[in-house]
């Protein structure tokens, strides 16, 4: 999958991730600021707990800080 128009991590170094209805949420923060994106299980693949492991990965090698909501 192809990550993009995230937030700049030295903005938004945290990220967490969890799954919710249909759906991954990513929850971007930092510096006093928050962000939250919504992305449809369709567009990353697999079942609902593999795409929050592969998005937890995949921002992880970009540079944010990841948890797991």
């Amino acid at each position: 999958m192809r990550l993009m128009g995230l937030p700049k991590t030295n903005r938004y170094p945290e990220a967490t991730v969890r799954r919710g209805e249909g759906h991954v949420e990513i929850h971007f923060s930092g510096a006093g600021d928050e962000q939250t994106m919504n992305v449809p299980f369709k567009y990353v693949g697999g079942d609902a707990e593999e795409a929050e492991l592969r998005l937890l990965a995949q921002l992880r090698e970009i540079g944010y800080r990841v948890r797991r909501g």
